[in-house]
């Protein structure tokens, strides 16, 4: 029976832009102009494990692997290596072994909300954002940042902002993409309560299936957004044709 797809617009909200690219995504390019399978790693906690999501396959990697397969007509994988509870210290261990094991084009890498949450250090955290950056800079594998969730308890809101604003600092010194999932949950918020209600789940914490689709939908739009197909030979007669009007 297939997924239902809940990231139309409507649904999901024409909110404004949450995505910083730091250019393309050149080896992906290269691989699917030459109709090879791409290999994604999602790694992270609870919102990428799909905490929340009513199965498994209604958390956001499994949704990003449908979403990108349709977009680009090529085969995709999307590891999901989200594990619930874990701050970067752990997170990025397991992401400097993936990255030696190697065989991935590219990593998204959802990070910061258990470290904010839990009190770690904010130089501790941006630290150990720096290491997993300079490794997979050192491997050569492409890499996404994907920063904390908006929840309406938020503690320390002040404490909790800094860090969502680490994520896209150290992002943008070391020119790596980050797309703001804070910034796109709480323009849901800001649009309506009913809003973001519908896109978490029962704990008002984590993402419901809804939320995790808009999510995917979201990233996988702007992945597509970094990548450049070659011009089908019927759209670059149909461009020469009208060239010549």
């Amino acid at each position: 029976m297939p997924v239902p797809s809940y990231a139309t617009e409507k649904s999901c909200g024409s909110a404004g832009s949450v995505f910083r690219p730091q250019g393309l995504l050149s080896a992906i390019s290269r691989k699917l102009n030459r109709h090879e399978p791409v290999r994604i790693l999602a790694i992270g906690s609870s919102s990428t494990e799909g905490v929340g999501a009513s199965r498994p396959d209604r958390a956001y990697p499994a949704q990003l692997q449908a979403d990108l397969s349709e977009v680009w007509h090529e085969t995709v994988t999307v590891v999901n290596a989200g594990i619930g509870g874990e701050t970067a210290t752990m997170t990025v261990e397991r992401l400097e072994a993936a990255l030696r094991a190697g065989g991935y084009d590219l990593v998204i890498w959802q990070v910061g909300t258990n470290d904010a949450v839990a009190g770690v250090a904010e130089g501790s955290f941006r630290a150990l954002l720096e290491r997993g950056i300079s490794a997979a800079k050192t491997s050569g594998t492409e890499l996404i940042l994907l920063d904390q969730q908006y929840f309406p308890t938020i503690r320390d809101p002040a404490r909790y902002e800094r860090f969502v604003q680490l994520v896209g600092v150290v992002g943008e010194e070391r020119r790596v993409p980050v797309f703001s999932r804070y910034a796109m949950m709480k323009q849901w918020g800001e649009r309506s309560t009913e809003d973001l209600r519908s896109m978490l789940s029962s704990d008002s914490f984590h993402m419901s299936d809804k939320g995790y689709d808009c999510l995917a939908s979201r990233v996988a739009s702007d992945i597509a957004s970094m990548v450049v197909r070659p011009v089908a030979q019927t759209d670059r007669t149909a461009l020469a044709a009208a060239g010549r009007r």
